[in-house]
């Protein structure tokens, strides 16, 4: 038993059955067994005492009795001094019969008439009382046993216990008569009798016999416990005992059980909350049952472990989007990394070859050569200088820590600047319908020209050939809407979504036919919303491809 338990650790609800074994149901048991056998010794010393009690009642009783028979009759015998003819006493004697009906015969006789009253005996239910008279005959009264038993047993007739009650070993009354007991207790009568005492005897102690040997008159009284009284006053009340330990023990299982019941589920709860967290689902939150079974204790852990773990969701969440941002910072590392060596590398390479062919001492170059050497030299880095530029305004817009200088700037101005500084190797034709336009908005002028650099290098480059670039207007409200638009295929709206973001373009790496940084569209969102501006993408066969930048007007054109 002792290893089994050294090798497993028991359960809560096992260690409560366990304790509830040692700790409730041996001291129950135990102190059942106690009061059980407190309680018997304490009905068996009342059975005890009620035995006595009723022998000395019936003793009392008879005592009663002979002396209010003696009392009449010293009374009859006085009356009778007083008639002087027997026919006179006869009638005075055959009124009291008439009267006292417990009186078979009263009659005056010779002493030498005695013998014949010996015919009445006590198996015939009559008792025979004489008294001496003055005049040397005597007064003979016959009386009814029957009337002598109600008189004696009057206060009794309730109680279950048998009573006999013998006048030379006669038996003259008895109340709850039954052969076989009476036998039983004459039997175990003692050899020699106590006089005038209540004596307990027999061999059941839980049974007392009683019996008082009276001297005057010569009676013998016995009073028998029978089984039936016992087990009223014994057994009846050890079940009760039995019955109560029985249904507080049953209570106290039902209470516990309850409460190991509401305990063990709330445990679990715990449990399976533990888990889940280990498991790293930190979703997982404790649902107890909460009723007048729930300790404190298990409410407020829950509690505190639903705070607990609200905390760590929260630092969870915060965790992943810092590990997002950091694998963004990774890509933007990498991506950064290769589009600057890939797309530096071909202006260093045009700067560097035109430079090396203007310096070299063994050929002749003419004019014409070294003009355009020199024009290819400064367009190869005004294009560095962009992506430079386009790199360092990354963090600004990120950051949210750029600088301007708004103004009111006519929207014509700005859209001719643009064009003029855009790099169009291919010669496409722009198309501005904005050249006529006299709306100002506010903005900054570098900045917005930064803005529409991009668009127009961005749908030059993503253009189809021959197909022009048109560049137009709208007023929407209190905004002017300039829109850039460029023949296209139809770009997905999955696809679209994404091309605001950093390194995104419509061609991919396994498929790029264009030049680009792709942070073209994400410089041109930040740019244009840090001016409290607005830019939409929309691609439809209508259009192909459009850009449209929602700028304020100046308040001088509203």
């Amino acid at each position: 038993m002792v290893q089994f338990f050294s090798k497993r650790r028991l359960k809560i609800a096992e260690q409560i059955i366990i304790v509830i074994f040692f700790a409730v149901l041996i001291p129950m048991t135990v102190s059942g067994v106690i009061i059980n056998n407190i309680n018997q010794q304490s009905n068996r010393a009342q059975l005890r005492s009620a035995a006595v009690m009723i022998a000395n009642i019936v003793s009392e009783e008879i005592d009663v009795f002979t002396h209010s028979i003696n009392n009449e009759l010293a009374q009859i015998a006085a009356t009778l001094e007083y008639y002087n003819s027997p026919v006179q006493e006869q009638k005075y004697l055959d009124t009291i019969i008439q009267n006292l009906s417990f009186y078979k015969e009263l009659a005056v006789v010779k002493e030498s008439e005695l013998p014949k009253y010996e015919i009445y005996s006590v198996q015939d239910d009559y008792a025979v009382f004489s008294r001496p008279l003055k005049s040397g005959k005597f007064l003979v009264a016959v009386l009814d046993i029957k009337n002598l038993q109600k008189n004696l047993f009057k206060t009794l007739t309730d109680d279950k216990r048998q009573i006999y009650v013998l006048a030379q070993k006669d038996l003259i009354a008895s109340i709850n008569y039954n052969q076989d007991d009476y036998n039983n207790s004459i039997k175990q009568l003692p050899q020699k009798l106590e006089k005038n005492l209540p004596v307990i005897y027999g061999d059941i102690k839980n049974q007392p016999l009683v019996y008082i040997k009276k001297t005057e008159p010569d009676v013998l009284v016995i009073v028998n416990t029978t089984e039936d009284v016992t087990k009223h006053t014994i057994d009846y009340n050890r079940d009760k005992i039995i019955l109560s330990i029985i249904i507080t023990m049953l209570t106290v299982f039902f209470v516990v059980g309850l409460y190991t019941y509401y305990l063990y589920i709330n445990i679990r709860q715990l449990f399976k909350a533990i888990i889940a967290i280990s498991k790293g689902n930190y979703e997982r939150r404790i649902r107890l049952l909460t009723n007048i079974f729930t300790p404190f204790e298990i409410v407020f852990l829950g509690t505190e472990f639903n705070k607990m773990v609200n905390q760590i969701h929260k630092s969870y969440i915060q965790l992943k989007k810092k590990n997002k941002e950091l694998k963004q910072v990774n890509e933007f590392r990498s991506n950064m990394i290769d589009t600057v060596s890939h797309e530096f590398r071909t202006p260093l390479t045009s700067i560097q070859g035109y430079t090396s062919r203007l310096l070299r001492q063994d050929i002749e170059i003419d004019e014409e050569t070294r003009i355009k050497s020199l024009k290819t030299i400064k367009r190869q880095a005004e294009r560095l200088k962009r992506m430079v530029e386009d790199l360092l305004v990354i963090p600004d817009i990120e950051g949210a820590r750029l600088n301007f200088n708004m103004q009111n700037i006519p929207i014509n101005a700005v859209i001719e600047s643009s064009v003029m500084l855009v790099r169009n190797d291919s010669g496409k034709e722009i198309i501005n319908n904005i050249k006529d336009c006299k709306i100002e908005v506010w903005a900054d002028i570098d900045r917005l020209e930064q803005v529409f650099v991009n668009l127009i290098e961005n749908a030059i480059k993503y253009s189809k050939e021959d197909s022009p670039i048109i560049l137009d207007y709208e007023i929407s409200g209190e905004r002017l809407v300039v829109s850039v638009k460029n023949d296209y295929d139809i770009i997905p709206r999955e696809k679209l979504k994404t091309l605001f973001d950093k390194f995104t373009r419509v061609d991919d790496s396994t498929t790029r036919t264009t030049r680009g940084t792709g942070l073209g569209l994400f410089i041109v969102k930040g740019l244009v919303e840090a001016m409290g501006g607005e830019i939409r993408l929309y691609s439809n066969e209508e259009c192909g491809f459009c850009v449209k930048v929602f700028m304020p007007i100046a308040e001088e054109n509203v």
